[in-house]
């Protein structure tokens, strides 16, 4: 008999406190990224410990506890809040007798949702075939088994060695998608680049409001939503700023914490478009209460990417939940650093598009070439 929706999209979910400072947010995420993935929490499972079990990472008595909340509620899936090494997720899967999947592969789903584009596509499905790749042994061998006709196995090949082939193809195959992805984008930005166009790129941590941002000063209409990841496919337009004529503005995938270097690693090539840009408006939730920990994990990722250099601008979006007043702050050298606004409500949007004029007009100062 097949199990409902209802059913199908419910989950346990573990979380384990090892002392990290910022393990309450950890866990606020936990809920959003499985919220955002169409998953309904049955309960939560928590626990303190000094270091992960090495076969369990939970521990033997607290994975007895997630499987009898498992068998009391017909509950298929179990998320750790945490990466689980390929042996520990084969023995809690036997354990508890449903399937297990950690903080990485749910973002991967998550991703996998999102994506729309192409390029996008390609990207997540990198991704999780180097994810799996590092996890065949353990998994079904039933399905795989049925996978394979009689006589499609080389001699002496076991079923794990046809696995790991077929997916080294596919990976090989979608990294020269990539590559000519990639070449395809280095065009357009040296096309850019020759008509002297200003490029900036917003980035941000992950439901910073980016896109809300992008839409209100492109006039587009790229999908919001409040939940986390909505926006994965990098997407480009131009913008007229008066006084100063056009930029290149770029909407792109937010970041958060832990973010898994796989997914770095595979949309490299559309990080590249952040990495190459001339000015980066670095979106912050100021609603949020861990703005500044936001804020350092986002330049942690520009770092990894060879964003770092980059001018930024930080804009402290959302005011309007916080009755805080739109308004530019300067640094040391009177350049604009801080620009509070709401792009829901388009209070400040005027006082960007003038600091937009300003870089335009005075790129010097802002460590930004005139030509590349």
């Amino acid at each position: 008999m097949h199990k409902s929706t209802a059913v199908i999209n419910t989950a346990v979910l573990v979380s384990l406190d090892f002392g990290a400072p910022d393990y309450a947010e950890s866990l606020e995420e936990l809920r959003l990224l499985a919220e955002s993935a169409g998953v309904r929490c049955i309960a939560l499972v928590e626990g303190r410990r000094h270091r992960p079990d090495a076969s369990l990472f939970a521990g033997s008595g607290k994975v007895d506890e997630i499987s009898a909340i498992v068998e009391q509620n017909d509950v298929p899936l179990v998320i750790f809040n945490h990466d689980l090494s390929p042996a520990q997720m084969r023995n809690l899967t036997a354990r508890i007798k449903a399937r297990v999947i950690d903080r990485t592969m749910l973002i991967l789903d998550i991703f996998a949702l999102r994506a729309q584009s192409h390029e996008g596509k390609v990207q997540v499905e990198l991704a999780q075939l180097k994810y799996l790749s590092t996890r065949l042994v353990g998994m079904n061998t039933d399905m795989g088994q049925q996978k394979y006709a009689v006589g499609a196995r080389g001699p002496g090949e076991t079923q794990l060695e046809l696995d790991r082939r077929k997916l080294d193809k596919r990976v090989v195959l979608l990294k020269e998608r990539l590559e000519k992805l990639h070449r395809h984008r280095q065009v357009l930005r040296r096309s850019r680049t020759r008509s002297d166009v200003l490029s900036v790129s917003i980035v941000g941590y992950t439901n910073a409001g980016k896109s809300t941002l992008f839409n209100k000063l492109t006039h587009s209409n790229a999908y919001v939503a409040d939940q986390l990841f909505a926006t994965l496919d990098t997407t480009a337009r131009r913008v007229y700023i008066e006084g100063s004529g056009q930029v290149v503005l770029s909407d792109t995938v937010g970041f958060i914490r832990h973010l898994p270097h796989s997914l770095i690693a595979a949309f490299r090539s559309t990080l590249d478009e952040t990495a190459q840009a001339d000015l980066l408006l670095h979106v912050v939730d100021a609603n949020s209460s861990e703005r500044f920990d936001q804020i350092a994990e986002v330049n942690k990722v520009l770092l990894e990417i060879g964003a770092q250099h980059i001018p930024q601008i930080l804009i402290f979006n959302k005011i309007d939940l916080q009755d805080l007043p739109a308004g530019v702050q300067r640094d040391d050298y009177a350049r604009i650093a801080r620009i509070y606004l709401s792009a829901k409500t388009g209070a400040g949007i005027d006082e960007l598009r003038t600091a937009l004029a300003e870089v335009c007009n005075t790129r010097t100062q802002w460590d930004v070439p005139a030509t590349k």
